[in-house]
């Protein structure tokens, strides 16, 4: 009998059995292209139920190693399988995706049975390029046929605050913007409303104390740039990334001078510092020291099944890839706690949430 597993679960599975089968993989390019360079693989290390398990791929076969136990298996399986997984993840319509004939017996014959590696740092698997010698290098897998976790998980702690100044609101006044509720974007209309009864949101600081000071790790007037953006997507619904950092080089919040815009490109630079920042492991409620996680590249499965590998090694490329392929996304605001005005002190503040996500295609 057939058992069932989320697109991601699967997308997962099957860049591993396919990196397992082609022995290699090709840099993708900033626009998400399979670019000509590729990379051979010797060397692909997973974490399972029972342990470690190496991996290492021979001419025709491949070799794994557990603590156990050694076993021998053809590579072409492996391929045979990835196309059965990636043929089941694009027919299904839904998000829980039945596995194929064949698929179940194939993953008991080699000993897997967690489609999702069991980690505790974000890498999905670890690569050794080259040679069997080369260091393992940490993997997170995204998959453009699945839902894709986000860059940066907004979050309570991942929230800007904003005071409101201009007019003192009283409690009734208050109460009637917090209980606006329109079904596309309850936010903006809440902020539209403030600025209708006289009311101006001037940003004030992070909410939380740890991502304020990874933000300042950045640049120290990072946090005023990120939360004009973070304005500018809910009142005018621009959400690319790299749309918006246009924009805020022509409104120039932090009043820089034009030459340190435009020939240095001080605001494309701090942008795609950041997004690189989050993919290799800076977190809203974790201290960032500027030093990188386990994770220090991205494999992307495109539309077509195509795996592109973006690298730290390769870092322009993997900025450039970040920036032109994220955007800025609408947590749930009951849940996260932000677009409401409220209280601290006596004086009322609005916050905004700060999450970022790949863009689907």
């Amino acid at each position: 009998m057939a058992f069932e597993a989320t697109k991601k679960e699967w997308s997962e599975l099957y860049a591993f059995f396919r990196l397992l089968s082609d022995g290699k993989i090709y840099l993708g390019t900033p626009d998400s292209k399979k670019g000509e360079t590729f990379w051979p693989i010797s060397v692909i290390q997973r974490e399972e139920h029972d342990g470690t398990r190496r991996y290492y791929i021979e001419d025709n076969d491949i070799r794994i190693i557990s603590e156990k136990e050694e076993k021998l298996f053809p590579r072409e399986d492996f391929g045979m399988v990835a196309d059965l997984i990636l043929q089941s993840i694009k027919e299904s319509k839904e998000n829980d995706v039945a596995s194929a004939e064949g698929v179940e017996e194939f993953l008991d014959a080699v000993g897997i049975f967690d489609l999702e590696a069991r980690t505790e740092d974000r890498t999905d698997f670890s690569i050794s390029f080259w040679s069997a010698d080369s260091p393992l290098t940490g993997i997170n897998v995204r998959s453009r046929l699945s839902t894709m976790n986000p860059l940066l998980d907004g979050g309570r702690n991942a929230n800007l605050k904003f005071e409101q100044t201009g007019v003192k609101f009283a409690v009734p006044t208050v109460n009637k913007v917090n209980a606006l509720s329109e079904p596309i974007n309850e936010v903006a209309e809440r902020m539209l409303m403030i600025e209708r009864l006289g009311g101006i949101l001037k940003y004030s600081d992070v909410a939380d104390r740890v991502f304020r000071s990874n933000l300042l790790m950045i640049d120290l007037h990072f946090p005023r740039m990120l939360a004009e953006m973070l304005r500018l997507m809910q009142l005018d619904g621009i959400n690319k990334v790299s749309e918006l950092t246009e924009v805020i080089k022509k409104l120039n919040p932090l009043k820089i001078k034009d030459e340190l815009i435009n020939k240095h490109n001080f605001y494309e630079f701090k942008m795609k510092q950041f997004l690189l920042a989050l993919a290799l492991g800076m977190r809203p409620a974790k201290i960032y020291s500027g030093i990188d996680s386990a994770v220090e590249g991205f494999i992307l499965i495109n539309g077509a099944g195509e795996l592109l590998c973006y690298h730290k090694w390769e870092k322009k490329t993997f900025e450039d890839f970040l920036y032109n392929n994220t955007r800025f996304e609408r947590g749930a605001v009951e849940k996260d706690k932000y677009g409401f005005l409220e209280r601290e002190n006596g004086v009322y503040y609005f916050k905004l949430n700060a999450k970022i996500g790949l863009l689907k295609r």
